[in-house]
């Protein structure tokens, strides 16, 4: 192999995609990387208050000789907490160029409420 051309590193256990974690008003938004992964090959599910995320980046055909490669392909699995005030029956998961947006609600109960105070 070419020097120029340095041999990537891979883990054969789960990875986790780069993820960003949004808390808005009234939901909470779970931002993942998952660049050329397919909506078939992810599963999102909740219970007992954790997030899961998880699913495969499959190795593409190449018709070339690789020289590089270190973009990470196999199993991935990303799990977050969460919070009490989530509506874990109202989850949605939208996949858009290449990043997967997992919107969690936020319960009435959860929202923040001024209480004013009297003498």
């Amino acid at each position: 192999m070419h020097a120029a051309f340095p041999r990537g590193r891979f883990a054969a256990e789960p990875w986790a995609p780069p993820a960003d974690v949004e808390d808005t008003e009234d939901a909470y938004l779970v931002e993942l990387e998952l660049p050329g992964v397919d909506k078939d090959q992810i599963t999102v599910e909740v219970a007992e208050g954790e997030l899961d995320v998880h699913g495969e980046v499959r190795p593409r055909e190449h018709t070339g000789v690789v020289r590089r490669h270190t973009r990470r392909i196999g199993q991935f699995d990303y799990r977050t907490t969460v919070p009490p005030n989530a509506d874990t029956e109202h989850i949605s998961a939208d996949l858009a160029n290449g990043v997967l947006t997992v919107r969690v609600p936020k319960t009435e109960k959860g929202k923040v409420q001024r209480i004013e105070v009297t003498s």
